[in-house]
């Protein structure tokens, strides 16, 4: 007999979470929350502290490099993603199209935040 009720989806752990993030996000509900959406969170995030890229890795992050250059470099990585993402998905076929897909549709997200983030906190044009 075949099921007709999908299992519930396994629950995470959340002590895999960064407790950083949880009061950060915290915070801005918070803001949100008393009206005070008008401050600018991008001018509020300190420069970046130097960090190496993954495991035994050559390349670093850059300590002091301002919030907004950092969100910028993020968005021409995601966009690279974005377009590489896209190379491959023609050449797949099947389940890896559509995993494949999936990651270009979160690449394009992510970019949307950071890009948002970076055009709230510019100011207005003057036409």
């Amino acid at each position: 007999m075949k099921k007709l009720v999908p299992d519930p989806p396994v629950s995470r752990s959340s002590a895999r979470r960064n407790p950083g993030h949880k009061l950060t996000n915290k915070a801005v509900r918070h803001s949100l929350a008393n009206g005070s959406a008008e401050v600018v969170f991008l001018q509020s995030l300190g420069a970046t502290a130097g960090r190496a890229v993954g495991n035994d890795s050559l390349f670093c992050v850059r300590e002091g490099i301002s919030a907004e250059e950092a969100l910028l470099h993020v968005s021409i990585l995601l966009k690279a993603a974005e377009e590489v993402s896209d190379e491959i998905t023609e050449r797949a076929s099947g389940v890896e199209r559509g995993l494949i897909w999936s990651l270009i549709h979160n690449v394009e997200m992510a970019r949307g935040v950071v890009d948002a983030l970076l055009d709230g906190s510019r100011p207005p044009t003057q036409a």
